[in-house]
């Protein structure tokens, strides 16, 4: 069997950085391929070089992977006696290889190999990069744009996807590693398209990502400050994509929820009622969104919630009555049966809320 480079035709199924969405962090992967495309009268034509002088036919990810986690190794760490390479934090959860089960009896840094890590991220897989015709005699313009014609899945998409493999592996670090990066192009990006708001889309959901990231290893401060920039540029956006107004209202009900937990009550309710704006300005756009409904529903919830931990037991009823209500009005598809059971759910703790507060006799 052939290996395969990683960015070949063929991308994995479980792999939602291909997938398409509006708001998804690596959306912009596709885009700037048919971009590239349609500019390619005016760009330089190379085969795509990879540092190691792979191509997509004849390069496969394996040696520069782990195990483990199934992303590029961050923190390259070597296992002794048996000299079998991980992430450091992989593997630190083990006390035999996981991959021939011999005793561990210490982890060691491999610099070496983290390097060509490193290299291969840094000069493989980009769309489009400054290159020098060695056909035209002209002066070189090292700002022309160069289509690599052998790439589909573009940086961005594959930093994304190396990213979410070490999420779910729980190395919050790595994971880090690789949205900063994608950021850093998207931001670079941005720096000459004056706040394109497609750019500013997907550099917000990359953002929230990292808050995901940051909140997961238990770094509340940090998770909000990449909230809260997710929310800025998010905001950028005059689209009416659901979408990208669902992450918008998921990133300020992340804030709301930290807060929330810090005691923050106050700041909680205001980035909720926030929240709750955004979804109800996207529902006049949408109104026969079923999952929309259940989204405003929720932010009701929330901002109720809060209500009552303030004292304001009026509001917090009237808040809840309005998200039953609007729940019970709901009609979703027969066939439809995640989405009704998110609805019984959110409907279910609702009637809890209020007969928490119901007189006893």
């Amino acid at each position: 069997m052939t290996p395969v480079c990683p960015f070949a035709k063929a991308a994995r199924p479980d792999d939602g950085s291909v997938k398409k969405n509006s708001a998804s962090p690596c959306k912009y992967a596709a885009e700037h391929q048919s971009k590239a495309k349609n500019e390619s009268g005016d760009s330089g034509r190379i085969e795509a070089k990879c540092p190691f002088g792979y191509d997509s036919q004849t390069f496969k990810l394996g040696p520069l992977s782990c195990m483990i986690c199934q992303a590029l190794l961050f923190e390259t760490s070597k296992c002794a006696p048996c000299s079998h390479v991980f992430c450091k934090v992989c593997v630190s959860r083990f006390r035999d290889c996981p991959l021939c089960g011999a005793d561990i009896e210490k982890i060691e840094a491999n610099e070496e190999l983290q390097k060509v890590v490193d290299k291969f991220i840094d000069g493989h897989a980009r769309i489009k990069r400054s290159h020098a015709n060695t056909d035209d005699k002209e002066a070189v313009n090292e700002d022309k744009p160069v289509i690599y014609e052998d790439v589909s899945l573009e940086r961005g998409a594959f930093l994304i996807q190396q990213a979410m493999r070490a999420f779910r592996a729980q190395n919050f670090d790595s994971a880090k590693s690789r949205l900063l990066l994608c950021a850093a192009d998207i931001r670079e990006q941005l720096e000459g398209a004056d706040n394109k708001p497609e750019l500013c889309s997907q550099l917000g959901a990359v953002l929230g990502t990292l808050g995901d990231c940051c909140r997961a290893a238990g770094d509340a401060g940090s998770a909000v400050k990449y909230f809260e920039e997710s929310v800025e540029f998010l905001s950028r956006s005059k689209s009416e994509d659901m979408e990208i107004a669902h992450t918008l209202s998921v990133s300020l009900n992340k804030i709301g929820d930290l807060k929330y937990y810090g005691g923050d009550l106050q700041a909680a309710r205001s980035y909720y009622f926030r929240s709750l704006d955004v979804r109800r300005a996207a529902m006049k756009s949408h109104c026969h969104s079923p999952s929309l409904a259940l989204d405003v529903a929720v932010s009701l919830a929330k901002v109720a919630d809060a209500d009552r931990g303030l004292g304001n037991e009026e509001g917090a009823n009237a808040g809840f009555h309005e998200a039953i209500n609007l729940l019970q009005s709901l009609r979703i598809s027969a066939d439809d049966v995640a989405l009704e059971q998110r609805r019984q759910s959110v409907l279910e703790f609702l009637n809890s809320q209020i007969a928490e507060k119901q007189p006893t006799n």
